[in-house]
């Protein structure tokens, strides 16, 4: 009864608990031994060790003790802001969010330093990576249906997450999402692309505007062939095609003008 007296409290150590997607490593003398999932009420061996090392903090600048215990919690990460050069040489700003969690905890704690620190870093060198393969938008001279950061978020927001898949897998986590959050020129440039989106948008205005017209103009010269309404020569077309163009393209109204005389007087 003495002895089974002394040995109760050694006993009593090795009770533990897990909580919801929670889970214990344990180590027994320096060697991994396994990993329990199962949230509840459990016992183990109380020689097994309640630290897995020390990881150095980079904040602090101090080694900090790593619990044997580890959150499989989904966790989110906002990037901070990056400045990058996008595929053009194009500065830019970018930022993202990814969602991870820890799949494999022997990974996570005896592979890499500090899991956390590491999927931060990964995250940040991932979208560095990923800006410089994709320009931020068409440029002209290159192909239509190219992928680009601005017009192609889904594409790129999946090859960001894998990029991190690949990163991360050494530290037994895995990327369940991963978006930007912000994308934007670098000030310095902000202004010049700002006037060459401009400039683009009002030639792609033009350009529909003048098909509209070239349309209109084409569709009257044949109705009016059609119903004999006017007997036109070539010299008159041009000059009915002229007028009409003026009228459709015109940003303000046009002005109309009688003419008394003929088209030859």
């Amino acid at each position: 009864m003495i002895q089974v007296a002394s040995g109760l409290p050694l006993l009593l150590m090795g009770f533990f608990t897990i909580q919801p997607n929670q889970a214990r490593v344990f180590i027994l003398f320096g060697d991994y031994k396994g990993t329990v999932r199962d949230e509840g009420f459990h016992w183990a061996n109380p020689f097994y060790s309640r630290s897995a090392g020390a990881a150095f903090d980079a904040k602090t600048g101090k080694p900090t003790a790593l619990s044997t215990k580890v959150s499989l919690r989904a966790r989110t990460y906002n990037g901070e802001h990056l400045k990058v050069n996008d595929k053009c040489g194009n500065p830019i700003e970018i930022a993202d969010v990814i969602v991870w969690r820890v799949e494999n905890t022997a990974k996570a704690l005896f592979d890499v330093d500090d899991y956390n620190s590491y999927v931060h870093t990964q995250s940040e060198t991932a979208l560095r990576h990923v800006a410089t393969t994709y320009a931020y938008d068409q440029m002209p001279g290159e192909l239509e249906g190219g992928i680009t950061l601005r017009s192609n978020v889904e594409e790129v927001s999946e090859a960001l997450k894998e990029e991190l898949a690949v990163r991360l897998e050494k530290a037994g986590v895995v990327i369940d999402d991963a978006r930007l959050t912000h994308l934007a020129y670098a000030p310095e440039i902000a202004q010049a692309m700002l006037r060459r989106q401009q400039a683009d948008a009002v030639i792609a205005a033009r350009e529909k505007i003048v098909q509209g017209a070239v349309g209109m103009v084409d569709m009257a010269l044949a109705e009016l062939s059609a119903k004999n309404v006017v007997d036109l020569d070539d010299e008159r077309k041009a000059a009915m095609v002229s007028n009409l163009m003026v009228v459709l393209c015109s940003e303000s109204d046009a002005q109309p003008v009688l003419n008394t005389g003929t088209l030859y007087q």
